[in-house]
């Protein structure tokens, strides 16, 4: 058994959004996608430069094999979701409202992989074996970040990182997938878990899950203490998911403002990315395929769903079985921290948590208006900033003055917007600001 805490840990601040949408996918197992006649997979699916292609129109794949190879160290590889024939490399609408090259890949109906790297014994194999794997493998930040997880688990030697912390909070509202994955494949989320601990040279391992989650508690229990990982039950708060509000809740750490996880000799990883280390370790898989919630009260049948890279997310819908009537709003991710979508060709991606369709009820176009000095949105910023004070001066070109009260330090979780009665748009402030202030510092 595992050294389970039974108190009920949490941060300050944060707010508890009036609707949950969780029921509506949780309780349903995890559903393999079919095969696909085309993929349009992405080039850039991380953080810092993007791969570059090493295929071309013509060229046929198999899956599993590199088609474009990290360009630098804060990079990762990617790799065919399936077998066929590279169509070519097209410009498709990313998730962030701009276009973004992908390669197409038409798939022979096969689904044929290429050698699987070998396996790797996890407790006796170099740990620069580890790593190469988790490099040679694409593993990114599967939470939303999508970081390169081998940058993560190489903390300069000047970082003293003594705690691993798993983030199974999955605090924003209507996804499930972590839930499930955990339900279903916890000894693949604590293998993983145990592997970057060891890269990490760490023994303090915690895994964070809330406590609207008590089945899968349960289940990583039952193997927990195997691996020396604590499972830890989390106050049902947003943002509880948050790496700060992590290492807060968890360990009574604060990470310095400016300051980054290992600053507080932490280091964060999403429980998917575990798995995906795990695959990548202990069965030679890249990361070709994640779990993402379909769903939303227009969707038929809301789920969880086991999709390739590239899957368009047209035909994710098609998988839950259609709407029921038209949506309103499209959001890659949670309705929090997710981006509204202008179109249905956004593909999937190593960071695509969920597709949530919202009715056109629930799809409200808000006039904002100027602050009312209520206080609310200071009460539950987790970071315990003055949103209200910063939006003012941003309104005002003050970039400067946000430096000064910190607008770096914010996390975008949107609590200060959700509370504000004067409906301002205050995360889109947030990001004008860190961007104009990025500009600048160049």
């Amino acid at each position: 058994m595992s050294k389970s805490s039974r108190n009920v840990m949490s941060f300050g601040g944060g707010i508890h959004p009036s609707v949950d949408g969780k029921s509506l996918s949780s309780g349903s197992a995890v559903r393999k996608a079919p095969l696909l006649d085309r993929y349009t997979v992405v080039i850039s699916e991380s953080v810092g430069k993007p791969p570059k292609p090493v295929v071309k129109a013509g060229d046929e794949v198999k899956k599993y094999q590199l088609i474009a190879a990290a360009d630098g160290f804060v990079s990762a590889n990617l790799h065919a979701p399936t077998s066929g024939r590279v169509v070519g490399i097209v410009d498709v609408p990313g998730a962030m409202g701009t276009s973004v090259p992908a390669i197409q890949i038409e798939s022979d109906g096969k689904d044929e992989p290429c050698e699987p790297m070998p396996a790797l014994e996890w407790r006796s194999a170099p740990v620069a074996d580890l790593l190469k794997r988790i490099t040679d493998g694409g593993i990114v930040g599967m939470g939303g970040a999508a970081f390169p997880t081998h940058v993560k688990l190489s903390p300069p030697p000047e970082k003293e990182v003594d705690t691993l912390i798993l983030n199974g909070a999955e605090c924003e509202p209507y996804l499930t997938a972590d839930h499930r994955l955990m339900l279903e494949q916890p000894e693949a989320v604590l293998e993983g878990a145990a592997i970057s601990a060891r890269i990490l040279g760490v023994k303090n391992i915690f895994l964070g899950v809330e406590v609207n989650k008590l089945d899968a508690i349960e289940a990583l229990n039952k193997r927990a203490g195997d691996f020396g990982v604590t499972v830890v039950g989390l106050k049902v708060q947003y943002p509880q998911g948050s790496e700060k509000q992590l290492i807060k809740a968890i360990t009574g750490r604060e990470v310095p403002t400016g300051g980054l996880p290992m600053d507080a000799h932490c280091v964060v990883q999403n429980v998917g990315t575990a798995a995906a280390i795990a695959d990548a370790v202990l069965r030679g898989i890249p990361l070709v395929e994640r779990i993402t919630t379909i769903t939303g009260e227009v969707v038929k049948n809301p789920g969880n769903w086991l999709l390739k890279l590239g899957t368009p997310v047209i035909k994710a819908i098609e998988f839950a079985g259609g709407v029921t009537e038209e949506p309103g709003k499209l959001i890659m991710g949670g309705p929090m921290m997710g981006f509204a979508q202008r179109s249905f060709d956004v593909t999937i991606c190593k960071n695509s948590s969920g597709v949530l369709l919202l009715p056109v009820s629930r799809s409200i176009a808000y006039d904002s208006t100027g602050c009312i000095r209520c206080g609310r949105c200071v009460q539950v910023c987790p970071m315990n900033l003055l949103p209200c004070l910063l939006g003012n001066v941003i309104e005002s070109e003050r970039f400067d003055l946000a430096a000064q009260n910190h607008v770096m330090d914010c996390i975008e979780c949107g609590s200060c917007a959700y509370v504000c009665p004067a409906h301002r748009p205050l995360v889109q402030h947030m990001r004008r600001a860190k961007a104009e202030i990025r500009k600048r510092k160049k």
